[in-house]
């Protein structure tokens, strides 16, 4: 395991294992939405944010956490292990609930500055409606 990407719903708890695996894998650790996100919320464009995937799949060793489905090939492409967090749709409103609620408008360290903690059931509930079944889907169709 030396390209590793962790996968999943808002709440399952993609940010924490990835930094408990860095820790144990002694890799480096990139979160995609510290990545995508600029500060208050404003998304880096589509041709910089593919750029900086594919830079980071350059790389040796790495572990990256986050979905991002319109760039999940390229990561997929050049990972060696998958772990995707597939649990419960309520089980993960109700632990981003909670993390919203324990942050109470501060930043999660897995965030840029700007981008204080909120919760969005509508994100929630779109990703086990719309991504859930494209994520499965990608990982059967990938060569992992």
């Amino acid at each position: 395991m030396k390209r590793v990407i962790v996968i999943g719903s808002g709440g399952a708890g993609k940010s924490t294992l990835a930094r408990k695996m860095g820790e144990i894998l002694d890799l480096p650790i990139h979160h995609l939405d510290r990545l995508h996100w600029k500060p208050y919320w404003t998304e880096t464009p589509k041709e910089e944010w593919q750029k900086i995937q594919a830079d980071l799949c350059t790389e040796e060793e790495w572990i990256i956490d986050g979905n991002y489905g319109g760039t999940m090939d390229i990561r997929l492409a050049a990972c060696d292990t998958v772990v995707f967090l597939d649990l419960s749709r309520w089980l993960c409103v109700f632990r981003a609930l909670k993390r919203s609620m324990d942050l109470s408008g501060e930043r999660r360290p897995d965030l840029p500055e700007g981008c204080d903690e909120q919760f969005d059931l509508d994100f929630s509930d779109g990703y086990g409606i719309i991504q859930q079944p494209s994520v499965r889907g990608s990982c059967r169709n990938s060569k992992r």
